[in-house]
């Protein structure tokens, strides 16, 4: 298979699912009203709720949902074959991931911008809601920690990156005065910042600056604590200051990828080296159920509904705005995971060094996934994907330095934007949380992020190099699609009591639920066969809070359906 025509038809499905399914969507099931009153006018305060354009509002989203989930999960799972990796990701995009997205967004705009897990208080009841908000702490507590290692490895991988991100703050401050303060256009200015952020990586590409070893803490060690102290800066200050003038320049950073990566796929157009399907790859667990699991961003993920729910339905100045933003935003990231499958099924076969040897054609892949814990390990999937990105993209005239640093700030910068917004939703869901028990000093904004940010220190530093949040790794991709279909759970709860339609958010749900509760035993009994006994007490009361999760939730649409007598709150 030619990668052109591959990447050419996802595409294209992209396009007509936003223009039928998504609209069909947003008129027929959710209703978008453009004359409600939004929680980012109603409940405004110029730190969290802020009424937002949205092309700015799209670039924060995005940037948010993406991070490094839409490149790791694809460049494992072609392990078993691209086509499994393209089928889940175009159709899960689309039917799945786009409508949880989409949905968990509308609900929460709908319910003053409150997080899904503390809506479900108003749509399920007050216990299902403590069930779902620690659910979505433990979720969040691996994320803020594993981002700080995800950056710290790619900054170790790729020196010449760390100027360049670095430098993209004061860019970024620079851009949210003019627009906010001094009433300046923001896209003339946004290309500006674009500009100059593109200067420092070409002076980052010839000006490495690697971390070294401090206090007899190693690189990445040190990392995860600056990048522990930036996250609590940037997740305080007023989202206009940082939040939303950065991501907004991130998502102008990625069409300028996507084209470079579009155009390294015209001019080389790699034929697909990569098995079209390989069902028993040497170490590899089961492609079923494992394929959703390892495949979240890209297809469907739960963290998306807490950014959905969290960030941008504060900002969301008018209903409308949620079809291009949850809906299309998670059909631009199925377009990003495509490339990742592209670039590792095919631009890796342009050529691979290793061992001082270089390796072309399927050489190249079989070299790279030789295994699957050859090809498991987070730095050889940032590795595939860079490698193979920069093979493409160097055929159109671009220096093969230069490439490698556009690519790995690319990483970083992405990263960067889902760990601070994964610190700030974590500030919401610890104030949600003890607003709920009643103890509303914790629940402000410094000592809840305090919480958020100190915890995940905790966790990153029960191990000394930092990388302590890999001791829970292994549930995460579990956690992280349960929360998809739980999710999709209240929202399918949501329509129930509007009388609308359940099929199309209650058929993904069930799908989810199924096999992510289905991958949730296979790693309890392989953590109880290797006798890892922490991470089987976490999984199993994990596994429980689900199961309890659910039967709250079905007895709930028994009642709302006249079967059981009894008054159901109303939910807006």
């Amino acid at each position: 298979m030619n990668s052109l025509v591959l990447a050419v038809g996802a595409g294209v499905l992209y396009l007509i699912a936003y223009h039928t399914y998504g609209k069909f969507l947003s008129r027929k099931i959710f209703k978008l009203n453009p004359e409600a009153v939004c929680p980012s006018v109603e409940f405004r305060d110029d730190v969290d709720y802020v009424p937002t354009k949205k092309p700015i509002l799209f670039g924060h989203h995005f940037t948010s949902i993406a991070g490094t989930g839409p490149i790791v999960g694809p460049a494992i799972a072609i392990i078993w074959g691209w086509i499994p990796a393209l089928i889940w990701i175009v159709v899960g995009s689309i039917f799945m991931g786009a409508v949880h997205d989409f949905g968990a967004m509308v609900v929460s705009l709908r319910n003053q911008g409150r997080s899904i897990g503390d809506i479900a208080k108003d749509i399920v009841n007050p216990r299902v809601r403590t069930l779902f908000l620690l659910i979505i702490f433990f979720e969040l507590w691996i994320v803020v920690a594993i981002f700080g290692v995800v950056i710290g490895v790619v900054f170790n991988m790729f020196p010449q990156a760390v100027l360049p991100v670095w430098l993209e703050i004061p860019i970024a401050v620079w851009l949210g005065y003019m627009i906010y303060k001094k009433g300046a256009p923001h896209l003339p200015l946004s290309i500006v910042a674009v500009v100059l952020m593109y200067i420092t990586v070409i002076i980052g590409a010839y000006v490495p600056i690697k971390m070294p070893s401090i206090l007899g803490l190693n690189p990445i060690a040190c990392w995860v604590i600056v990048l522990l102290i930036y996250a609590y800066i940037a997740s305080t200050l007023p989202v206009q200051t940082l939040l939303q003038p950065r991501d907004y320049i991130n998502s102008h950073q990625l069409f300028v990828a996507l084209a470079l990566l579009m155009l390294g796929v015209i001019f080389a157009h790699p034929p697909m080296v990569a098995p079209a399907a390989d069902f028993s790859p040497k170490g590899a667990p089961p492609i079923w159920p494992m394929l959703f699991v390892v495949i979240a961003c890209g297809a469907i993920s739960g963290f998306h509904s807490l950014v959905s729910s969290g960030t941008s339905s504060k900002q969301c100045d008018n209903e409308t705005s949620s079809l291009t933003i949850g809906y299309g935003g998670m059909l631009m990231e199925a377009m990003l995971a495509t490339f990742v499958v592209v670039a590792c099924g095919a631009g890796l076969a342009l050529g691979l060094t290793k061992g001082g040897q270089t390796f072309t054609g399927a050489a190249a892949f079989q070299q790279h996934y030789a295994s699957w814990g050859a090809a498991a390990g987070l730095g050889s999937k940032i590795h595939a994907f860079v490698w193979g990105s920069a093979n493409m993209i160097e055929t159109i005239g671009i220096p093969h330095k230069i490439t490698l640093t556009i690519m790995g700030v690319f990483l970083v910068s992405f990263a960067a934007t889902t760990m601070d917004t994964a610190t700030r939703l974590q500030r919401y869901i610890v104030g949600e949380l003890f607003t709920a028990w009643g103890v509303s000093t914790l629940a402000k904004r410094h000592p809840a992020t305090i919480l958020a940010v100190g915890t995940a220190l905790l966790l990153a530093f029960v191990n000394p190099s930092g990388k302590g949040a890999l001791i829970l790794w292994p549930l995460f991709g579990s956690v992280n699609q349960l929360l998809a279909g739980l999710a999709l759970l209240v929202v399918t709860v949501y329509l129930a009591h509007k009388k609308a339609p359940l099929g199309y958010t209650m058929v993904p749900m069930i799908f989810m639920l199924f096999m992510t509760g289905w991958a949730m035993l296979l790693n309890l009994n392989k953590f109880y066969v290797k006798g890892n006994w922490l991470l089987f007490a976490i999984g199993l009361c994990v596994f429980v809070l689900e199961i309890w999760m659910i039967i709250e939730s079905l007895l709930v649409l028994k009642r709302v359906y006249g079967e059981e007598t009894g008054p159901v709150p109303e939910p807006r």
